[in-house]
């Protein structure tokens, strides 16, 4: 999900969370030459959710969207939501993938960018810690903008990969994680909260409460067995995590079940599609190939809704193969819409503030989701039980 931090930029400026007790039957793009509709959405059904985040200029998708899954899913428990810290989480990974990069030589991706599971694996081993409490801005500004840091942790780690005394020295870590707190702040080892006094663990475990176990991952692959468990092969996989392969269709059958059960969803994907149109808050995959439309084509391709190309597992699998599908970005889904025709989408919640048609929200089709998917994260209790058998996953607690 490298690419985050340029996207979220070029799209400028940035969303935050509308009020989703609404009706969502708003315009999503007006003609310059009339005031007709474009598109009109209608809610069918909004999970509960907190509000739209901004990651800034940094590619931390992965971690907003995943902390905004774990707070609805306080929120399904019947548990007042706390703004949990986006940069506690990547702080934790940036430790370990640190320690993954020397060992590997420096032969795996750096940046900032990850993996859904990251959140769930640094919750397991480390907890969490409310946003209040480790906001990571330590380094002169009101928002993340990690260009510098980013450097500087790179650098650092390939001076280390260099080998430059014939054996590593035993300071090298230490030295990294005075970068990290010179950039992020220091993380505390005890912190008040609310009035009581917590641990990141203890915090994690009594005022958040999720189980790390009752959570997985899925993707979609046909080079891969289905119904068991397959690398997850795309570069921001450093912690080389494995995830269920189902069939295409599963995906969005996991989805729609797992919202009308009561189950947001945690969404890896590709956003660098002509047909993801970030202002408009729609997308959804033409029937032509993008460089095969005209100049007219191309300008009306968000004038309403359209026909849609029909998706197999073929041509899923290939354009993961041939790049034009990458690991991008992460969001949240968190309900269902329909438009003006019936179509249904998926109401999709970014973290790249609110200043788009929808207020931070984007409206997805199910081929789109079926197309661009590269994993899904969930509660396993929001999997269909045929599924689920399948996988070999029993329920577990609530």
């Amino acid at each position: 999900m490298k690419k985050l931090a340029s996207i979220a930029v070029a799209f400028m400026p940035l969303l935050a969370l509308g009020q989703d007790n609404l009706v969502l039957k708003l315009e999503a793009n007006k003609s310059t030459n009339d005031d007709k509709k474009k598109y009109e959405f209608t809610k069918v059904l909004t999970l509960d959710n907190t509000c739209v985040k901004n990651q800034a200029s940094s590619g931390t998708c992965w971690s907003y969207s995943t902390n905004s899954f774990l707070e609805s899913e306080m929120m399904r428990m019947g548990k007042t939501p706390v703004e949990l810290a986006q940069l506690f989480s990547a702080r934790m990974v940036y430790e370990e993938k640190a320690d993954n990069y020397v060992r590997m030589h420096g032969a795996v991706s750096w940046g900032d960018g990850g993996a859904c599971h990251d959140v769930i694996n640094m919750y397991a081993k480390y907890g969490a810690m409310p946003q209040s409490v480790y906001t990571g801005l330590h380094y002169g500004t009101n928002k993340n903008k990690f260009a510098e840091f980013q450097a500087m942790l790179k650098a650092m780690l390939d001076v280390v990969v260099g080998n430059h005394n014939g054996k590593l020295t035993t300071s090298w870590k230490q030295a990294y994680d005075a970068v990290l707190d010179s950039y992020l702040g220091a993380v505390p080892d005890k912190f008040v909260w609310e009035h009581k006094t917590y641990t990141a663990k203890s915090f994690a475990r009594e005022v958040v409460g999720i189980h790390p176990e009752d959570y997985v991952e899925l993707s979609s692959f046909t080079t891969s067995p289905y119904y068991k468990k397959t690398m997850l092969m795309v570069p921001d996989n450093w912690s080389f995590d494995k995830v269920y392969n189902v069939k295409m269709d599963d995906i969005t059958d996991i989805i729609d079940h797992a919202l009308n059960s009561g189950y947001t969803v945690t969404w890896a994907t590709d956003v660098s599609e002509k047909y993801f149109s970030w202002k408009n808050g729609v997308a959804f995959v033409p029937e032509k190939d993008y460089d095969d439309m005209d100049d007219t084509e191309k300008k009306h391709m968000f004038d309403g809704p359209m026909d849609e190309r029909h998706i197999t597992p073929e041509l899923r699998q290939a354009a993961f193969d041939n790049y034009e599908t990458t690991d991008d970005h992460g969001m949240h889904i968190v309900g269902i819409s329909k438009d003006q025709n019936g179509r249904r989408y998926y109401l999709v919640k970014n973290s790249w503030g609110e200043k788009n048609d929808y207020k931070g929200y984007i409206h997805v089709t199910k081929a789109y989701v079926k197309y661009k998917t590269t994993a899904i994260l969930l509660h396993k209790n929001g999997i269909p039980d045929d599924i689920r058998r399948k996988l070999d996953l029993n329920r577990e607690r609530e």
